[in-house]
């Protein structure tokens, strides 16, 4: 007997229609699937064989053969163990696959030996798939079902074991677990974070960071040890805007294709804050792998990238950044296969000035030999750093400071301000794709951002003393333009060149 369940493969962040076929004959027994399965889908023949002798279910010595349509796409991971169970038990009489016309209802999910139903990644990716291409309904292992059910429109039927789910496959689905409530989502995962009043001084650093958070500019802090850049880089998602609706499930859909969704956090709340050892590989920091995966950079997707020790990353993982910090996606090619991951992320550094650390401190001297300060300066190259948008120095923080410290700004309060310049950025920008000033395309600065007359003649003449690149010539502008949207001004004036020429090269402020 011949039996069909539908399922769904996942390929980077896309699902894509997979049916599971089972035939069922009379004849030497044998076990065998077929359809561009990987080993883990190979090894579902063990799992799927133990999970029905241990539901109670029977396995008759015969021929079974599981087709997983269509052939040319490749088969990965363990998730189709459920469909594949149901499919032989419907084969073979024991399970019924309660059509009632009310449309197809599709089945994802991992066996346990002993008929548990163990949660798989990316249940959300698929669940959005099921949606578009009209399935009803899909069954999969109680620990997805909140994460499934963030997807309006589709039915989510839970079960925690084999036998559950050819009950509600009888009986056409069952009983689906209640959409999931994503604003009182939103509102219990707000939490307030370290906050940028426990930071001593480093005024100039800290409106740099505003001037960064307010406009999604890239930033990186160059300072001796213990200064506190990364102190300042762990207090920037306090002053980020909230995630919206939208923007928590697209977050949620890479996380839970990585598998780093906690079965306990449905849904991703706070915008990500990703920092890597400076050991990581290019492939950990921007994806890839035999089975591209998601890196680094698309885990910050919408949220920050925090790379401390800047220079001491790996020359190939730092210029495989800039794909992603220019479109705001990278793409992975392979032999049989391309994929593209979101990564529009606002990337912090924070290095020292030199190996030893202490080049132009006050109160240690430097041990570098001047040949090792510039290779050292060297291993970050033109390109990587003409795509960082502000540089702030973040010096030592004087004694008498640290003891008679003054009142400082409390992040609530940063971030007000950052929230009312995104919201003037919001309605500039509606229409074109971007939602923040660093994400503007070159046509959208020279229409949009209208810049006075003598902020004019300060570009000019620090693009030929400086000799900015017309890609720095245009984040110049940017900058300028959240600096004036933080001030609530309605053109670039001089001042607002000065300051963001300030954060591209010393010595502007001469011009």
């Amino acid at each position: 007997m011949l039996a069909r369940i539908a399922s769904e493969a996942l390929s980077g962040l896309e699902g894509h229609p997979v049916e599971v076929e089972a035939d069922v004959v009379a004849a030497a027994p044998a076990f065998s699937i077929v359809g561009l399965p990987d080993a883990a889908v190979q090894e579902s023949r063990e799992r799927v064989r133990a999970a029905i002798v241990n539901s109670a279910f029977q396995f008759p010595s015969r021929r079974i053969t599981v087709n997983l349509a269509p052939a040319d796409l490749r088969k990965q991971g363990p998730s189709f163990d459920l469909p594949i169970a149901l499919a032989f038990l419907v084969a073979t009489g024991q399970a019924t696959d309660g059509c009632d016309g009310r449309g197809p209802i599709a089945a994802v999910g991992e066996l346990g030996l002993d008929g548990s139903l163990r949660p798989v990644a990316g249940a959300l990716a698929l669940a959005q798939s099921l949606r578009r291409r009209g399935v009803r309904g899909l069954l999969l292992p109680a620990a997805n079902a909140a994460e499934a059910s963030l997807v309006p429109g589709l039915e989510v039927y839970p079960g925690r074991t084999l036998t559950e789910a050819v009950a509600q496959l009888a009986a056409g689905g069952g009983e689906a677990a209640p959409p999931a409530d994503l604003r009182s989502l939103l509102r219990c995962g707000t939490g307030e974070g370290p906050d940028l009043n426990d930071i001593v001084g480093q005024h100039l650093a800290k409106r740099a960071l505003e001037i960064a958070v307010a406009g999604a500019h890239n930033i990186l802090m160059t300072g001796p040890p213990g200064a506190g850049k990364t102190m300042l880089a762990r207090r920037i998602p306090g002053i980020m805007p909230s995630l919206t609706a939208a923007e928590a499930i697209e977050v949620t859909r890479i996380f839970s294709v990585a598998g780093l969704l906690p079965p306990e956090m449905p849904l991703v709340t706070r915008r990500p804050f990703r920092a890597p050892h400076h050991t990581v590989s290019s492939i950990g920091l921007v994806g890839g792998g035999g089975t591209p995966r998601p890196g680094e950079v698309s885990l910050a997707h919408l949220g920050v990238l925090f790379l401390d020790e800047f220079p001491e990353f790996r020359l190939s993982a730092l210029e495989a950044l800039r794909q992603p910090l220019e479109d705001g996606e990278i793409t992975i090619s392979r032999r049989l296969t391309s994929l593209t991951f979101p990564a529009r992320i606002m990337l912090v550094a924070a290095m020292n000035p030199c190996p030893c650390g202490y080049l132009g401190d006050r109160e240690h001297d430097c041990t570098c030999p001047a040949y090792r300060v510039r290779q050292y300066g060297a291993r970050l190259s033109g390109p990587l750093l003409d795509r960082i948008d502000l540089c702030v120095d973040v010096p030592r923080v004087a004694p008498r400071d640290r003891r008679d410290p003054a009142p400082a700004e409390a992040s609530r309060e940063v971030r007000v301000r950052v929230v009312r310049a995104r919201e003037v950025q919001l309605r500039r920008l509606h229409g074109t794709g971007a939602y923040a000033n660093a994400h503007m395309a070159p046509r959208d600065v020279r229409r949009l951002c209208m810049v006075e007359r003598d902020g004019i003649a300060l570009l000019d003449r620090a693009y030929d003393r400086l000799r900015l690149s017309a890609r720095a010539c245009d984040r110049v502008v940017k900058v300028a333009q959240t600096i004036a949207d933080l001030a609530g001004a309605d053109t670039i004036g001089l001042k607002h060149i000065s300051e963001s020429l300030s954060y591209r090269a010393r010595g502007a402020g001469e011009l």
